[in-house]
């Protein structure tokens, strides 16, 4: 078989894609579609991160300059376009990953907008500020292509300020430069021939939103819901041959292979009649060129999202049931105040929740995780804050579950419930939330868990299953483990699972009401 063509996976360089001959998924026909578009110039789009948005503005640059050899054979090259050239002005606000204050950001910001006008071919005047520069290029850009207008591309618009929300003061300092920015576009729209703004959030006080009233928002658009990530029939058409060798490479039959992709790495909603999900790009790219024996997270590992560390600690946080968040207005998704963030809003933006359904009576959404590597690197994180140290301790504490190793893992397991934060005060709910934190810990090992497994004679707690075995978990609180080990045994709990082949353990945990520890913890192999 010959080797499929290479998939770049250390940048998103349009122009270096297409000349290196790299997989590139054509999205083209969504970009046609915006920039034709008779009723609207100005848009915004909101993703989680790594999710292609870079790769999307520099094709949209590449499209407005003209570089139509770049495009010999992908969907806009079919339209009627006409490769008309126009400036650019392309800032990727990225490059505030850097700025640790405000006074950092002010130092940064002026040679980012010179470099970027001077590359448009405007010119920068130390002299006064960088917005009233950037007004400047417009106008002279503008009127140098005679009057047909200026294309501005703004990626990541708000990485400035995510970068210090938790610093409210130094937030606000720099939201407040950014302010004197944006607003050089407010009086200018007519100058603006296209205007592509992109981000993981809506600050919806950001003064892009206010100063452009018109601002068009695709973020929860039908019609463009699939535009960023890759879709089952993009896998086919773009990575069949990729996914052949992997599936060989790991033992799989292709079948068995794409179940365990899309378990993996397909999940993510978009829409809100349109439910199509995507895959993860970033985790399709790196485990397609890798071609490793197992899949691996891979968008975990690209950086945790900022604002989503600052909140990951408060109770408000850790009380979120992450599998089942019920009743969310689009407008809650909003960042109204950077000095009172909520949870949920945060853990959508930053890709940890997505879209499981919409109610167009009520103009409401559920949310849920998008897939197993989210749920894995969610549940690590949250274990992690939970037990006061670090991500390898989580992942450490799982693997002695899957050898066996029980006094270990029990004194891991007391370590982590003596240092939880909360816990409800009554018996049955109180049994719930500690379920609920072993969950979390299990999750975050990727072991497939089931809950009040409903059986013939009652139902288990938890039913952890893996290649390791099978972990049968009774929770009691205020008895016994021992107790609780003969209940699973009595109620036969473990008997749908003797099929497997898998080693079963019965495992029983008790917890002290009054002080919500984890007294006693029995394992039993069958």
């Amino acid at each position: 078989m010959a080797m499929p063509q290479p998939i770049l996976t250390d940048s998103s360089d349009f122009i270096e894609m297409r000349n290196l001959g790299c997989v590139y998924v054509d999205k083209t026909a969504y970009f046609h579609r915006l920039i034709t578009s008779l009723t609207a110039r100005r848009f915004f789009l909101a993703r989680p991160r790594r999710f292609g948005k870079s790769l999307m503005i520099n094709t949209l640059k590449a499209i407005f300059e003209g570089r139509r050899e770049l495009f010999d054979g992908l969907a806009i090259s079919k339209t009627d376009w006409t490769w008309e050239t126009y400036p650019v002005l392309y800032f990727n606000f990225g490059f505030a990953a850097s700025s640790s204050s405000a006074a950092q950001f002010t130092q940064n910001f002026p040679f980012t907008v010179r470099n970027v006008l001077e590359e448009a071919g405007a010119t920068y005047d130390t002299n006064i500020s960088p917005a009233a520069n950037f007004g400047r290029a417009i106008d002279y850009l503008a009127k140098a292509n005679d009057g047909k207008g200026v294309v501005i591309l703004i990626d990541e618009y708000d990485d400035p300020v995510a970068q210090l929300l938790n610093r409210p003061d130094e937030a606000e300092k720099v939201r407040g430069e950014l302010a004197d920015f944006y607003r050089q576009m407010k009086d200018r729209t007519g100058k603006i021939r296209f205007l592509m703004i992109t981000g993981v959030s809506k600050f919806t006080k950001m003064s892009v939103f206010s100063a452009l009233s018109n601002l068009r928002d695709l973020s929860f658009m039908d019609r463009y819901a699939t535009m960023l990530g890759y879709t089952e029939e993009e896998l086919d058409t773009y990575f069949g041959e990729h996914m052949c060798l992997h599936a060989r490479k790991m033992g799989l039959s292709d079948a068995d292979y794409r179940v365990q992709l899309k378990r993996w790495f397909n999940g993510y909603r978009f829409g809100k009649e349109n439910g199509d999900t995507v895959y993860n790009p970033v985790s399709i790219g790196v485990n397609l060129a890798d071609q490793e024996t197992t899949l691996k997270p891979c968008w975990s590992q690209t950086g945790k999202a900022s604002m989503l560390m600052n909140l990951i600690k408060r109770d408000d946080f850790l009380s979120v049931d992450m599998e089942k968040v019920q009743n969310v207005s689009e407008e809650d998704f909003d960042v109204t105040d950077i000095r009172a963030l909520r949870a949920v809003p945060m853990l959508f933006q930053t890709g940890y929740l997505t879209i499981d359904h919409f109610d167009p009576l009520l103009q409401t959404y559920d949310l849920r995780v998008p897939d197993e590597e989210v749920r894995k690197d969610l549940a690590t994180l949250t274990t992690s804050v939970i037990a006061n140290r670090g991500t390898d301790w989580v992942s450490a504490l799982g693997r002695k579950l899957l050898v066996a190793k029980w006094d270990e893992f029990f004194d891991g397991l007391k370590s982590l419930y003596a240092s939880l934060p909360y816990g409800p005060k009554e018996g049955r709910v109180q049994e719930y939330s500690y379920e609920r934190n072993l969950l979390v810990l299990l999750k975050a090992q990727a072991i497939q868990c089931r809950t009040e497994d409903r059986q013939a004679n009652g139902q288990a707690d938890v039913v952890a299953t893996h290649a390791c075995g099978v972990f049968i978990f009774e929770l009691k609180v205020d008895e016994s483990a021992e107790a609780a080990l003969k209940q699973v045994a009595a109620k036969g709990y473990d008997a749908p699972y003797h099929s497997k082949g898998l080693p079963i353990w019965r495992i029983g945990l008790n917890f002290d009401s009054s002080t919500h520890h984890l007294l006693d913890a029995k394992a039993e192999k069958l």
